[in-house]
């Protein structure tokens, strides 16, 4: 893997039922095509209950969530309430521009962990829930009015690994013609 350190593992985060907030642990063993073990949302298949509604059979390409601290510092001077773990991400980054990535991105986690980028977060109206304008907060316009969604990107496991605070996160970029990000 041909990649760029370029930030670093904050937080890692799991629940092992469907629940908003996960609770911060030491670390997190990514399963190569399966996803975060111990969390409700591990599995080859869709496990989000909304997705699960419409077809339980379709793959699942929301393995991992990830999530920029640099946003909990934005809502925070909002005067939101919010840490790791506190809108469901299985691992808060920072210093790597999770947004800006295009789909298929590979993130190197620690010494062994590869995640593949699939999409955006899509937040739902249980942001909402967790704390009031939350999901206004956010979401966001770029010049030309377009949507921007600021909660994280869901992954798939690639390899599997431990991956733990402090670790490094290394990038690499696909290859030929980037695609922007669409929620999945």
């Amino acid at each position: 893997m041909n990649a760029v350190v370029q930030g670093l593992v904050k937080a890692v985060s799991l629940s092992p039922r469907h629940a908003f907030s996960k609770a911060n642990v030491l670390s997190i063993r990514l399963v190569e095509g399966h996803g975060v073990e111990g969390d409700a949302h591990m599995g080859v298949t869709v496990k989000h209950r909304s997705r699960v509604a419409k077809d339980p059979l379709a793959p699942n390409l929301r393995q991992v969530h990830l999530m920029h601290a640099e946003l909990f510092d934005e809502l925070r001077a909002s005067g939101f309430s919010l840490s790791a773990g506190d809108m469901g991400e299985n691992v808060t980054t920072h210093g790597v521009d999770l947004l800006a990535l295009p789909v298929g991105t590979r993130l190197k986690l620690g010494d062994e962990a590869v995640v593949e980028v699939t999409g955006l977060r899509n937040p739902c109206s249980q942001i909402d829930k967790f704390q009031p304008g939350l999901m206004k907060a956010t979401l966001g316009r770029d010049a030309e009015g377009g949507l921007i969604r600021k909660a994280g990107v869901m992954a798939i496991v690639l390899t599997g690994g431990e991956v733990r605070p402090g670790d490094a996160i290394a990038v690499e970029l696909p290859q030929g013609v980037l695609r922007k990000l669409e929620p999945v």
